[in-house]
């Protein structure tokens, strides 16, 4: 008895399956990538040979219409050979719904083959243009009366750390309001980057031109990761301290509370614990010598914490990376050439063309994800207590969130009896 296997791939959709997928012992595996060469030689081979048993995956693979897969179909009815399908039901009764499964399946597989061209020539996905951009002839171009408002708000992202603050800067300064998870998307999506994302999860990079560079989205990625590690809300919040702050005594967040008199002006800072399960509760403690006593352990700790660090070779990692990405850049330009002397052709140019972006565009994306400032230049900086003089609360929190994970606050008194400037110490735990 032989038994055979055919299967059809489109290289645009798919990967060729793997050949144990059949669960069969096979004689022989005909198997086609775009065209049907191999197709028509088993027919061939169906007449020449003696062949019992093709299995095939589906049935809409035997060709790219009713009338070609029922042809293939009747040529194996008339010689005989039992054709069994692995993925779909070739025994139903009503013959008009196994012809219209074949129908939408294929029509599915033209539709997606047509997403798959537009890929490999770098053309935008179907759909609206985001905001910011517009569609040209082949590619999203700027759209110059929105654009500045999206960079602006790239720009006070890239200041400030905050993305409901970002936000809010859009909506009182421009009037454009959005939400927060419409404002975290931007900064993530590779669009205001200059590349292409696909449903496929597949990238392309430098395919119009960016609002945002390298540089400002390798930034906006590291404080992105730095903001996950505080509480909800505090990346934002207008204190400096918030979600920073830590009783040790009951293992409690602190919160910034405001406290007024009536008929004054002026105002009162202190940290709270939010959950404190003592009896009676921990108390608060003065915001403002809170803030001095942290500002005054950074400089007097952080150059110390940073200079035992085993600083990695970073200069010699982006070297390496960059070096994959010139050698396939190099790859690229010879790909005209090699089309030029017949070579390649065109279809095969392009789907290499498109691999080859792909892959540059994951690099690009590794590259990114490295440390972009000295670390230890940076903490010798702010460790100067002049450096803290005239900066405001929201400069303040930028730098304290880059190197502080908590402040922890030990108190040396009992919860009953009041505080006094000596009544407690700080901890301050850094990031690495």
């Amino acid at each position: 008895m032989t038994i055979v296997a055919y299967c059809y791939s489109d290289p645009l959709l798919e990967e060729p399956p793997d050949a144990t997928i059949w669960g069969w012992e096979i004689d022989r595996v005909y198997q086609d990538l775009g065209q049907r060469q191999q197709l028509h030689q088993l027919l061939s081979d169906c007449q020449s040979d003696r062949i019992d048993y093709i299995l095939v995956r589906r049935l809409e693979e035997l060709g790219d219409s009713i009338s070609q897969v029922c042809e293939v179909l009747n040529t194996l009815k008339s010689l005989g050979i039992e054709l069994v399908a692995t993925e779909s039901d070739t025994h139903r009764a009503n013959l008009l719904q196994l012809f219209a499964e074949i129908q939408r399946n294929q029509r599915s597989r033209r539709i997606r083959q047509g997403h798959a061209r537009n890929r490999i020539e770098a053309l935008p996905p179907p759909g609206k243009a985001p905001y910011g951009y517009r569609r040209g002839k082949d590619r999203y171009i700027l759209d110059r009366s929105v654009a500045p408002v999206v960079k602006a708000f790239f720009d006070d992202f890239l200041i400030y750390g905050s993305l409901r603050g970002a936000v809010r800067h859009l909506a009182q300064r421009y009037g454009k309001k959005i939400s927060v998870s419409t404002g975290r998307r931007w900064l993530t999506h590779p669009v205001y980057r200059g590349d292409l994302a696909y449903h496929n999860g597949q990238t392309i990079a430098d395919t119009h031109i960016p609002i945002i560079s390298r540089e400002e989205a390798a930034q906006i990625d590291r404080l992105l990761r730095r903001n996950r590690r505080l509480p909800a809300r505090t990346a934002s919040a207008p204190r400096s301290l918030a979600g920073l702050a830590v009783c040790a005594a009951c293992q409690s967040s602190m919160t910034v509370t405001r406290v007024t008199r009536r008929y004054k002006k002026q105002e009162y800072l202190y940290l709270r614990p939010t959950r404190c399960p003592q009896t009676p509760k921990c108390k608060a403690i003065a915001y403002e010598k809170v803030l001095a006593q942290t500002i005054e352990g950074v400089c007097r700790d952080l150059t110390r914490a940073v200079a035992g660090l085993p600083i990695p070779a970073t200069e010699g990692i982006k070297r390496s990376i960059q070096s994959e990405i010139d050698a396939k850049g190099e790859i690229l330009g010879q790909l005209s050439e090699l089309l030029a002397t017949g070579v390649l052709d065109a279809e095969t140019a392009n789907l290499r063309t498109y691999k080859l972006k792909t892959e540059i565009a994951e690099l690009q994306a590794k590259l990114a994800q490295l440390p972009p400032v000295n670390l230890r230049e940076t903490a010798q900086a702010v460790s100067i207590p002049e450096f803290w003089l005239d900066l405001s609360e929201t400069e303040r929190r930028f730098y304290f969130r880059e190197f502080i994970r908590a402040i922890e606050i030990h108190r040396t008194d009992t919860p009953e009896e009041s505080l006094c400037d000596r009544d407690w110490h700080l901890q301050i735990q850094f990031i690495f």
